[in-house]
């Protein structure tokens, strides 16, 4: 499942399950780069929720996520983060990483 963040309530968003969430930018190269990666992995897995945040429109989730480079990925089991990593990555890297920290 892909959610574009549009202000709904994070904390709800990200309460159960896995949840992969990336602080993106609209101007950012890399960001553009790896959307369809993620796209892609949203709609071939279902254990896995993928929310989009665009830091410029949603800089307060932004901040408490200590976004300092973007695309930054969180991702998150039960609201709870487990894993960071910045920079692109292809759908397979994207793959093994939530693989193994699952």
């Amino acid at each position: 499942m892909l959610i574009k963040y549009a202000g709904e309530d994070f904390n709800n968003l990200i309460s159960e399950g896995l949840v992969l969430v990336d602080f993106f930018a609209t101007w950012c190269g890399p960001c553009r780069m790896i959307g369809p990666h993620l796209e892609s992995l949203a709609s071939n897995r279902d254990d896995v929720k993928v929310i989009m945040i665009d830091v410029d429109q949603y800089r307060d989730l932004a901040v408490e996520y200590q976004v300092s480079s973007i695309p930054s990925l969180v991702l998150l089991k039960d609201g709870k983060i487990i894993s960071r990593r910045t920079g692109f990555a292809s759908e397979n890297q994207l793959t093994k990483w939530i693989d193994d920290n699952k």
